[in-house]
């Protein structure tokens, strides 16, 4: 029974450290998180009886854990504001601002196809500008006098 527990429990830390740094917005979805960290365990476990050795058991049941959890919209608009508004900012300000503007950016990510793979695709530059374009708008009319 403790190895059931340590390792649904490392799995659940995994996930919950992605989640709180690159996706918060998932980072309090307790139903994803324990759907997930199951899943994952279960591969993994599933894994080691299928006689895979321990490293793959791990790979298959990352695989589950952090399917679809390779582009971070969060980290993106962070991104954005980082290189492009950070004058407007304290450190401290910079993460809790781009979460806001996540929400205020959503509608532009439902513009484009967001793959695991999308930061490396040419069009990863018009959605790094249509935020940015969205984010001045948005300064514009809510903090710059």
């Amino acid at each position: 029974m403790d190895i059931l527990v340590k390792n649904l429990s490392y799995f659940r830390s995994s996930l919950q450290e992605l989640l709180d740094t690159n996706f918060p917005e998932k980072a309090y979805d307790s139903n994803f998180i324990s759907k997930r960290s199951n899943w994952a365990y279960k591969a993994y476990e599933g894994a080691l009886q299928g006689k895979n050795n321990e490293e793959e058991a791990e790979k298959i049941a990352n695989s589950i854990l952090f399917e679809r959890l390779y582009f971070s919209k969060f980290n993106t608009v962070l991104q954005v504001i980082i290189y492009e508004f950070d004058t407007y900012f304290m450190d401290e300000e910079l993460r809790p601002f781009a979460l806001r503007m996540l929400k205020e950016c959503e509608f532009v990510f439902k513009k484009y196809d967001l793959t695991d793979d999308f930061a490396y695709s040419t069009s990863y530059d018009y959605l790094y500008q249509d935020l940015k374009n969205n984010i001045t708008v948005w300064l514009k009319n809510n903090l710059i006098p």
